[in-house]
């Protein structure tokens, strides 16, 4: 059955006096898969980065009904990491990471933390890198080291935020397919800019352009696009969707 897990009302968030979210409402369920679009500076990782908590808004809530309390309710893949490609630091340790909490503190032992490793390492396909640095692993290899530390302690809610910017066709398809999956046992925030291309595994869709228009499909027309205020066009070539963005006026830059 599903529940409940973040409850947003009412949520407006402005940086120097300048709204980047007004008014905006949205539940998210157990089994959402939610894809969110909408232009640049539109507020996209504003809304995400407001629901991790790190942005705080300047009226309305984001309240979560998480079954327990723990910094591992939420996990989150974002845009650009600042792990420094030099740092004598494993694929397995940073994998592990995913497991401290708010306190600096592992929450299992350090036996069970090598298993969950082993398992989530296994689990994504790449335990064969397990002991190599991360500075030496390409894009693709990267993103599934960082989402195994994102997913390690079995979040209620992943979030990502353009998780394919940095890796090719192939493995953006993997990694799509890895979330469907992962759908079943967790809801998922994607933030994406290419509708076209996440609209096969998406449940539902959230334009976000300042205001929030959720759509409960994950089919959308460019109709329905100038509706909800959020200007980006489809474009079909073939069997191949792809998305652009036109022309817009935002007062933020997200």
């Amino acid at each position: 059955m599903k529940k409940r897990l973040i409850e947003i009302k009412n949520l407006s968030v402005a940086y120097n006096g300048l709204i980047a979210l007004k008014d905006v409402n949205l539940d998210i369920f157990s089994d959402d898969f939610i894809g969110v679009i909408g232009p640049n500076g539109g507020g996209k990782t504003t809304l995400i980065k407001t629901i991790l908590g790190l942005i705080k808004p300047i009226r309305g809530v984001v309240k979560d009904h998480f079954e327990s309390k723990h910094a591992g309710n939420i996990g989150y893949l974002p845009q650009e990491t600042n792990i420094d490609d030099k740092f004598p630091i494993t694929v397995k340790e940073v994998v592990k990471s995913g497991l401290i909490n708010h306190d600096n503190l592992l929450k299992p032992d350090q036996k069970d933390a090598r298993a969950r490793v082993k398992e989530i390492l296994e689990e994504v396909g790449i335990i064969d890198l397990a002991d190599k640095s991360i500075g030496s692993l390409s894009g693709g290899e990267r993103q599934r080291v960082l989402l195994c530390r994102s997913i390690i302690s079995n979040p209620e809610l992943l979030i990502l935020d353009e998780p394919s910017t940095y890796v090719d066709n192939k493995f953006e398809g993997e990694l799509y397919e890895k979330l469907k999956q992962l759908n079943e046992k967790m809801a998922i925030i994607l933030v994406s800019h290419d509708i076209g291309t996440i609209s096969y595994y998406i449940k539902s869709i959230a334009c976000v352009n300042k205001k929030l228009h959720y759509h409960q499909s994950n089919i959308i027309t460019e109709d329905q696009l100038a509706a909800y205020d959020c200007p980006i066009q489809i474009i079909t070539h073939g069997h191949l969707p792809h998305t652009v963005l036109m022309e817009h006026d935002h007062e933020h830059e997200s």
